[in-house]
């Protein structure tokens, strides 16, 4: 239930970071624990633009217009059932060494639909991709909790999100463009990774066994499974509300006329901008991000309701930019909840299950929008039932905060 999600801790200014927090290394370290934060982003829009080609290349095959959108989100369930074995792994192996070996993995799994021809294996190649997804946004994740504490860890949380949602915009005008010459050219770009996994080998230093500063934390102590129930069914559900857009936009332009992937792709990177501007809103708040999740989540039910109505594309796009300014803040906000709850011993597991309920929620978006086109008649009316139940949702979480006060102050707390 949403009112279950329990507060998070303060964010303690007094903890500092063991490593330097300006310099040219210190760059570097950020900048590539950015890059490997956007290759599950890749995973999850580059193709976006050309599914209705592949669509069609693969119309004969029984089933193809459930299993082609899978091809997108097959990783989801993939990062989505592995990513707590990740997090395990994490704990007990190391980051460093995990996040490389699955860097180099991921270009060999991404380009692996170029040579094949069936739906069938590209669809297994993608689910593969979600395996080194999962290792590789959890090592990031848990990396960026090591490596920095206290607000600058919530600021780093934020340009993450910032990071992962410029990507999306660059990856959806990227895909439409060169899905321009083929539905498999996009494929390509997984490479990619070849050329971080070395630079992460060399610059990435592996984290102290415990922060300086960090909570003292009680040995053979149980994991805190019940304080992470709460902001995990919460994500779940707002990874639908995230991916909507992502997913079903070309689908949405495309009943609407558009079927140019390069227009598709521009139309969709717009309302994806949108996303960036949401989470720079949230880098900026001064308070904690729990009072905040029924304005955003309000926000995000009154872009699903404009892209219900429209009639048109422009409209569609006004109404996608809405929801995504929503989502943009909702992503970082539900992330930093969940990490303020873990100590370092804890850090790997528990951003294992957070990305778990995250990338689960991602894969059955459009299950659950193909179920509601199927129920009321379109999948326009199916983005209008998930903005009602989102709204709803808004309005649930309201009303727990004004039934329950000290929660709400002790949200609040800077």
């Amino acid at each position: 239930m949403p009112g279950s999600v329990p507060p998070p801790a303060a964010v303690d200014d007094a903890v500092s970071s063991t490593l330097p927090v300006s310099g040219p290394a210190h760059r570097l370290r950020v900048t590539l624990l950015m890059a490997g934060s956007c290759l599950p982003i890749l995973g999850a829009v580059l193709i976006a633009p050309v599914l209705p080609r592949m669509q069609d290349h693969f119309a004969s095959t029984p089933g193809a217009k459930a299993l082609v959108p899978l091809a997108l989100t097959v990783p989801a369930l993939s990062l989505a059932l592995l990513a707590p074995f990740a997090g395990v792994i994490v704990d007990r192996l190391g980051r460093k060494r995990l996040l490389i070996v699955t860097t180099l993995l991921y270009a060999v799994f991404g380009t692996a639909p170029l040579w094949l021809d069936s739906l069938g294996g590209i669809i297994a190649s993608r689910a593969l991709v979600g395996v080194a997804e999962a290792a590789i946004m959890t090592c990031c994740t848990t990396l960026i909790g090591d490596y920095y504490s206290g607000h600058q860890r919530v600021r780093y949380l934020a340009l993450q999100t910032m990071c992962a949602s410029a990507s999306a915009t660059v990856f959806f005008v990227l895909g439409g463009a060169v899905g321009a010459a083929g539905w498999k050219v996009p494929f390509w770009i997984y490479a990619v990774s070849l050329v971080l996994a070395p630079l992460m080998a060399s610059a990435l230093p592996n984290p102290a066994a415990r922060e300086a500063g960090d909570r003292t934390v009680e040995p053979h102590r149980p994991f805190p499974l019940r304080q992470m129930a709460g902001i995990c069914a919460l994500t779940f559900f707002g990874a639908m509300v995230f991916y909507t857009v992502p997913v079903e936009m070309s689908y949405l332009l495309d009943d609407l006329g558009v079927e140019n992937s390069g227009v598709i792709g521009l139309s969709t990177a717009v309302a994806s901008a949108a996303t960036v501007g949401g989470a720079i809103t949230f880098a900026r708040l001064k308070r904690a991000p729990g009072p905040l999740l029924p304005t955003v989540l309000a926000l995000c039910a009154t872009g699903f309701g404009v892209m219900f109505l429209a009639g048109n594309a422009p409209l569609l796009v006004i109404g996608a930019v809405i929801n995504c300014l929503g989502t943009g803040m909702l992503l970082p906000a539900l992330l930093t909840s969940a990490m303020s709850r873990l100590a370092f011993e804890d850090r790997g597991r528990g951003t294992g299950l957070w990305m778990a309920a995250f990338f689960g929620g991602e894969f059955v978006c459009p299950l659950v929008l193909l179920a509601g086109e199927s129920a009321v008649g379109s999948l326009a009316g199916a983005v209008g039932v998930l903005g009602l139940t989102t709204g709803l949702v808004a309005v649930g979480l309201r009303t727990a905060a004004r039934r329950q006060p000290n929660r709400l102050a002790s949200l609040q707390r800077p």
